[in-house]
């Protein structure tokens, strides 16, 4: 149905140029402050792309995102404190 994606941050020392990183991916978000490009690619293409993105001039540091290994399901093991701390009087 989707492709895998895989999320990457990629600093840059040129913000203008940084739009350029369209043909290797999907530009999420580009931070004009901060200098950087979150980006995602094909997870099967990944490491090629990554190469291909580290050879050019403006881009200064490439950083995988861990957003997809992060726990999303939760369970509620611990008991509710909020009447514990709740309450007035």
């Amino acid at each position: 149905m989707f492709a895998e994606r895989t999320g990457y941050i990629i600093w840059v020392s040129d913000v203008k140029a940084a739009r350029n990183l369209d043909k290797y991916g999907t530009v999420h978000y580009i931070s004009k402050k901060m200098h950087y490009v979150v980006m995602y690619v094909n997870a099967e293409r990944a490491e090629d792309t990554m190469k291909n993105v580290r050879k050019l001039s403006y881009v200064r540091k490439i950083e995988r995102s861990y957003r997809n290994e992060i726990k999303t399901e939760y369970s509620k093991d611990v008991p509710d404190k909020t009447s514990f701390y709740g309450g007035i009087g």
